[in-house]
Parts: C-alpha cells; sequence; structure tokens
C-alpha cells in the first residue's frame, strides 16, 4: 500500500467493533488502536468513554432480568432505536443521540485524533462510528468506516450530512447502505462489501500471495455439513451441487459428534441462558450426541458464572463440554477463530457475530438485545442461516430433530450461497487502490 499505513481504531463496547477492527488490522500490518485510549483519548476522553460502556453495560446485563429487567430493555431500545425504513424518506434531521456527539465534538472529544491524522496524513480506517464523524467534523481527509451492523442508528452519519461526502462507508448488508442513503449520505460514499471477516477462517481470494480463493471456508463447511447431515437429508437433494463447490466431502467426518459454540457477548448478558439448557442438554452431552464450547471471552466474572453452570448440570468431569476463556483479546480472537473452524452449530444473540453465517455455520438466535440485533436477527432469518431458539428445557429434542431432518445443514448452505464473505479482502483492496490514486 502506496503512502502512510491507515490508522485502524476500534472501541471496546462489547466485541463487536474489535471484532472487524482485527483481521483489517492483521491484514495491514499495523496496531489496533482504541478510540478511547492513548495515543487517541486523554484523561478527559477517556472519563467520557469509560462512563458510556459502563452504563451501557450495567443496562444490558439487567435488561435480562425478570420485572427489573423490562424497563431497561425499553430505555435500551431507546436508546438504539432505528425508524422504519419504509416508505423511502429523507431521515437525514439529526436525532437526539446525534445532537449528543455533536455536543461532545464541540467540547473537543476526538481532538487528538483529528490532529494526528493532519499532521501525519494518515488516513483513518474505523469500525466504531464516533471517530469517523469527528475526524470528518474536523476536516481530516480518507475517513473509512466498517459498519458493524445490517441497519443502523442515524448517529452512524455525521450531525451535518454535508460532511459525510468526507468518509467512505463499507457496509455488511444492503439495507445498511440504503439506510445511509436516507440519513444523507451520497451514494457514492457508500460500499457493500460484507464484514471483514477473519483471514485463517477464509483462506484467501486469489490474490494473495497463496492464490487461494476461501480454501479454508470451503474445507470447513465440508467437513461441517457431513457432521450436520448424518441421514444425508441435504446432501441427497443437492448432491451435484456440494461436490462443485466444495469437491468431495470428507467421509472421516461421518458419526462425528457436532460442536455447539455457545457465544454469549462481551457484556456476558446472556449467560444465564446456560444454566436453562444445561440440565436438558446434558445426558446427550454425557452420551456424546453433542460437544459444547462455552465462550467466556475476557471476562473472569463470566468464566465463573459458565463454570457454575457447568457445576450445578454435573458436567464438570464431562469431556464433550469446554469453555473458552483468555484475558487479553488477541489471543482470545486467536482461540476462538480455531474454535469456530471446528464448530458445527454457532449460538449466539444477533450480534456481529450474525454475519459469520457466511461461513456455512448455522445461526441459533438468542434473544435480541437492542433494534440493531433485531434487525440482524430478521436479516439471517431472510437469508435462510438462522433458527430461533425454542424452549431451553428441551434443547436436546430440538436440536436433535433439525440435525436429522437436514435443517441444521440447510441453514449452513444458506449462509454460506447468500450472505457475503469476502468484506475483508474487499475493504482492503478498496482502500489501497484510494491510496494509490491518491498517490
Amino acid at each position: 500500500m502506496q503512502g502512510p499505513t491507515p490508522l485502524v481504531v476500534a472501541i471496546e463496547m462489547g466485541y463487536g467493533h474489535l471484532r472487524a477492527a482485527e483481521p483489517l488490522a492483521e491484514r495491514l500490518g499495523t496496531q489496533l488502536l482504541h478510540a478511547d485510549r492513548p495515543p487517541l483519548a486523554d484523561d478527559k476522553e477517556q472519563k467520557l468513554w469509560r462512563e458510556a460502556r459502563y452504563w451501557y453495560e450495567f443496562g444490558s446485563r439487567l435488561s435480562q432480568l425478570p420485572a427489573v429487567g423490562k424497563p431497561l430493555q425499553l430505555a435500551l431500545d431507546a436508546l438504539t432505536h432505528i425508524p422504519p425504513l419504509y416508505p423511502y424518506r429523507d431521515l437525514s434531521s439529526p436525532t437526539a443521540s446525534a445532537r449528543a456527539l455533536e455536543g461532545f465534538a464541540r467540547r473537543g472529544l476526538g481532538a487528538l485524533l483529528i490532529d494526528r491524522m493532519k499532521s501525519t496524513g494518515e488516513p483513518l480506517l474505523t469500525t466504531f462510528f464516533t471517530p469517523a464523524v469527528l475526524a470528518a467534523r474536523g476536516g481530516a481527509e480518507r475517513i473509512y468506516c466498517v459498519v458493524t451492523d445490517s441497519d443502523i442508528n442515524r448517529v452512524w452519519a455525521p450531525y451535518d450530512p454535508a460532511h459525510a461526502a468526507r468518509i467512505r462507508y463499507f457496509t455488511p448488508s444492503p439495507r445498511a447502505g440504503r439506510r445511509l442513503r436516507a440519513y444523507g449520505v451520497p451514494e457514492a460514499q457508500i460500499t457493500m462489501t460484507g464484514f471483514p471477516l477473519p483471514h485463517e477462517l477464509l483462506g484467501g481470494d486469489g490474490s494473495d500471495a497463496q492464490g487461494g480463493t476461501l480454501v479454508a471456508a470451503r474445507r470447513n463447511l465440508a467437513a461441517r455439513l457431513v457432521r450436520l447431515d448424518p441421514g444425508r437429508a441435504l446432501r441427497r437433494s443437492i448432491e451435484a451441487e456440494l461436490e462443485r463447490q466444495l469437491g468431495p466431502l470428507p467421509s472421516a467426518e461421518e458419526g462425528r459428534p457436532p460442536l455447539i459454540t455457545f457465544a454469549v457477548g462481551g457484556a456476558g448478558a446472556q449467560v444465564g441462558l446456560v444454566s436453562r439448557f444445561l440440565p436438558g442438554l446434558g445426558p446427550s452431552l454425557r452420551a456424546g450426541h453433542f460437544r459444547l464450547s462455552l465462550i467466556a471471552g475476557v471476562r473472569t466474572e463470566v468464566r465463573a458464572a459458565l463454570e457454575e453452570a457447568v457445576r450445578e448440570a454435573r458436567l464438570s468431569d464431562c469431556p464433550h463440554v469446554s469453555i473458552l476463556f483468555e484475558p487479553e483479546h488477541h489471543a482470545y480472537f486467536t482461540r476462538f477463530h480455531a474454535l469456530l473452524g471446528e464448530t458445527d452449530i454457532l449460538w449466539t444473540k444477533p450480534s456481529e457475530m450474525t454475519f459469520f453465517g457466511a461461513l456455512g455455520l448455522p445461526l441459533l438466535l438468542a434473544p435480541a438485545m437492542g433494534v440493531h440485533e433485531q434487525y440482524n436477527a430478521r436479516w439471517a432469518r431472510e437469508c435462510g442461516a438462522a433458527l430461533k431458539q425454542r424452549d431451553l428445557r428441551f434443547a436436546a429434542e430440538w436440536l436433535t430433530d433439525w440435525l436429522t431432518d437436514g435443517t441444521l445443514a440447510a441453514a449452513a448452505w444458506n449462509g454460506w450461497l447468500r450472505m457475503p464473505k469476502r468484506g475483508l479482502y474487499r475493504i482492503l483492496d478498496t482502500v489501497s487502490h484510494d491510496h494509490a490514486r491518491a498517490a
């Protein structure tokens, strides 16, 4: 890439924005910077970010509790409100969230980032709206913003839509692009790329040194379809198509129990679901009909809660149950991505993890938290890649039925066919080409 390497900037609000930024920073060979930490934030800015994160995560966790949780859930929905897209109309008037961000900008939020970009000429590649909006308002050039949901709040676009011409948006879905146009972003500034999935789970797009074209994703999907389709319900119906796209499916995977990965989210808001489904799923896990990995991420309190749920279900000695925990984000992402390569069913709330359905991972969706996650869930279901969790007490029964009739295998195949997979490479190619033209 000619010229300065972009500043890759995210923020720790759960895992979503970091998860999108990590693959971009790795492929660019640069450090992932946090918008709310040095060198991009001074003491004043760090304090503001800490307060925002605390109240969001605190509210997210409490919103899952009965009785007291309902008012907080309503408050969370109001905070993340996204108006109906139809009929198409001008939605560029600033909302309360956009006005609040403008107020922070007037008080100096983002000043260090803007000064650095102007002095060094470094472009900005961010997976969070705030750095992009602040940089555009401050007159910085070459700003790229990666959208991390299938539909988004008005706060993703600048308070003054005229500043939107400074930002190049990369969207994970067509609807997100339509939404940005309604918010006043010029169509020429919007590129539908897909979410930046990890390179190690993709395996190349044909333009890298290895010349691969999603080699890892195809290999993992081929093995996954065998494990998800023990009765060959799907394979019999589309055998020729499967072999054309994936080659011969590995017979060595026949009879291997499918792996369920339960990812509770960065704030650990839905960890309580585990104690509700483990007792009923326990006998199937002990018998080796399923394997289960519970994702604690980087939170020690989430790991402790998961360990307690496993103990209560008397599964501590079960070889088919594991917990993934790493105290540092990069190590966590590395291990988690390796695990996803072996995962057969991804059980998660419809966060940014929704986009991993593009790898041929059938999505088992827990309840959404916030309006943006409701839209993610709807988009995934419309793609045919997602299923809604049923009564948790009987998870073993409905999961077994979905294996037998090929429902999970069909969701995996639909995600592979219909959801965009090459976002990482398309984003990097666009940034590289823009820089080459500028040079």
